[in-house]
């Protein structure tokens, strides 16, 4: 029995960059042998374990067939026999198919440190188009290693090419195409993975909503690159740039999803887009099965992002007290921030405003600070009963924010 380290922790140890899991391959045991030396199986499909202290994965070596379509069409064989070369090639990418041994010996039968070397995402062998799983993971190292210059091999572009034009991604089961999409949101340019997407044509089929963005123009007056399909991978950028939290870059993935069903007589302006988007956001969410709390930030921020932009000069009172009350913003404050996060991400997200600070955020805080000040003790120890008690409530932070507002704008003005 030996043991080797392998896979991403192999990868990002040469690239000198932090090892977070140690996946490890048995060659020359039975599942047995793992049992006795007191292993606990976890694999469905093939035999993988959990080391008894470490808790590390150990997957003993295995080849693998197709025998279907989509990612669990295969049939795998593990046993003794099977050669470590055997395991490393039935793997995607040529930097993930490299192996150590206790001595720190490096086994790299297919070429995966020139390739790091080189920064080139590249397909191990043929049977990289057996998998559709395979074009999202590419798509997300692309994004998890946009800051160290990786680039998709031409080939391995190909391959996905043709992987999309076979109809196999067809196979992908919605929670593979979110559970991938959800990581890549957690990259540093998350906006990569959607280009890579799109550079296969794999977004046309997994997001036709974003696809169809692209091409579409708007008032360059205000939108300096014009596009908003470039506009949206800006905005995801900057989201990325503002915040950590997924969820607030996916919502800023979809403010817009509602220009791409603007006629194009009324191009470059997009009037009501923003309930169209509504519309197509929670469409996509299902397609996606996406989780609640995603699509309801979501949700507001495409229905929302519009207010976000005026609330500095147009909007009144009586629709910023709206506003606030549909972003349930007095009970959930901290997803009153993420829908901020997401709307800035949206202001920045234009040729030129990439690095301006916008006044906005902050009116959003203050006449919702003043708002919150509202008494509804007292309203209800007043005698107010039932439908009156959020009458005067409203007409409490209505007033409230009509002081601030007038504060705010002479100042400006």
């Amino acid at each position: 029995m030996k043991v080797y380290l392998v896979g991403g922790a192999v990868r990002d140890q040469l690239l000198g960059l932090p090892v977070r899991e140690r996946d490890w391959l048995v060659l020359g045991a039975t599942p047995e042998e793992m049992l006795e030396q007191g292993y606990t199986p976890v694999g469905k499909d093939f035999p993988v374990f959990l080391h008894p202290q470490t808790k590390d994965e150990y997957a003993l070596a295995r080849t693998e067939r197709k025998s279907g379509h989509g990612y669990q069409g295969f049939a795998f064989h593990a046993a003794p026999d099977v050669t470590i070369e055997e395991d490393l090639l039935r793997r995607d990418l040529t930097v993930n198919a490299m192996a150590m041994d206790d001595d720190g010996n490096l086994i790299d039968p297919y070429g995966g440190q020139q390739d790091l070397q080189q920064r080139l995402l590249r397909h191990v062998s043929q049977a990289f188009t057996e998998d559709p799983v395979r074009v999202l993971r590419i798509a997300r190292f692309a994004a998890r290693f946009a800051a160290q210059e990786f680039c998709v091999a031409d080939e391995t572009k190909a391959l996905m090419r043709s992987m999309v034009d076979s109809g196999e991604l067809d196979y992908l089961v919605s929670e593979r195409t979110w559970a991938e999409t959800c990581k890549a949101l957690a990259t540093d340019s998350p906006s990569r993975y959607f280009e890579t997407l799109r550079e296969c044509g794999a977004l046309q089929l997994l997001f036709p909503e974003i696809e169809r963005l692209y091409g579409v123009p708007q008032p360059a007056r205000h939108h300096p690159e014009i596009d908003t399909g470039v506009h949206t991978m800006m905005v995801l950028e900057q989201a990325a740039r503002l915040s950590s939290e997924p969820r607030v870059r996916f919502a800023a993935l979809l403010h817009d999803l509602g220009k791409g069903m603007t006629d194009s007589s009324q191009w470059p302006r997009h009037h009501g887009h923003e309930k169209s988007g509504v519309r197509l956001v929670k469409r996509l969410c299902e397609r996606l099965r996406v989780s609640n709390d995603f699509r309801e930030l979501a949700v507001i921020v495409a229905e929302y992002h519009g207010h976000y932009r005026r609330v500095t000069d147009e909007l009144r009172a009586d629709t910023i007290s709206r506003t606030l009350g549909a972003l349930d913003a007095f009970r959930r404050p901290e997803r009153f921030e993420e829908f901020l996060l997401a709307c800035e991400a949206d202001l920045r997200g234009r040729a030129g405003f990439e690095n301006q600070a916008t006044p906005h955020a902050d009116t959003f805080r203050r006449l919702y600070k003043v708002a919150s000040k509202v008494d509804i003790g007292a309203i209800v120890d007043s005698g107010a009963k039932g439908k009156e008690i959020g009458e005067a409530i409203e007409k409490l932070r209505i007033r409230e924010i009509e002081t601030e507002l007038g504060k705010i704008r002479t100042k400006e003005s």
